[in-house]
């Protein structure tokens, strides 16, 4: 009976747990190349499941490997339940390594506390520090000035004697300009 009554008591001196129900952003696909990501969004609810307006919402990503940094460049970031009990991580950007990752949601009110995961996805290759755009550009200007090598080799070399010379290259850096 004792035991009973002293298990009674304990039960009752906890707090219950809040609910952090996830609404947006589990199972999302991250898009690595536009450095796009869906945001988490949860609502935190009590023990007789009403929303919970005012608790402290914890949006913590991993440190390495797939995962992603807030507007304030931590992989933390705080903020306050509206009043429909909802928060989210908001500007969340994703890093540049493809995978799944976990996004570990805690919240806090009045001694209160609850927490869910999240988990999404970084897929695609990251952005090349040159585009492939540039290097057809920098292709098609290299080859204009190699034939433009060849081009003016070939004049001048037949020009003194009536023969037509043959093409060569010359080696060095080869320049874009107007005739000369």
């Amino acid at each position: 009976m004792l035991t009973a009554v002293l298990a009674l008591q304990a039960a009752q001196s906890t707090p219950p747990k809040l609910q952090v129900m996830v609404l947006e952003g589990d199972r999302a696909v991250n898009n690595i190349r536009q450095r796009t990501a869906r945001e988490p969004v949860v609502e935190i609810r009590d023990e007789n499941d009403r929303p919970v307006a005012g608790a402290t919402v914890t949006f913590i990503l991993p440190e390495s490997g797939p995962s992603g940094i807030f507007p304030n460049g931590s992989h933390i970031v705080s903020t306050v339940s509206d009043e429909k009990g909802q928060a989210a991580g908001l500007g969340l950007r994703p890093n540049q390594v493809a995978g799944d990752f976990q996004i570990r949601v805690t919240a806090s009110y009045q001694g209160r506390t609850g927490s869910a995961s999240i988990t999404q996805t970084n897929a695609g290759k990251p952005p090349s520090a040159i585009s492939g755009k540039l290097v057809t550009i920098l292709a098609l200007a290299g080859g204009a000035a190699a034939a433009g090598v060849l081009v003016s080799r070939s004049d001048s070399a037949s020009a003194g004697n009536g023969k037509a010379g043959r093409p060569s290259i010359i080696p060095g850096t080869p320049e874009v300009g107007g005739p000369r």
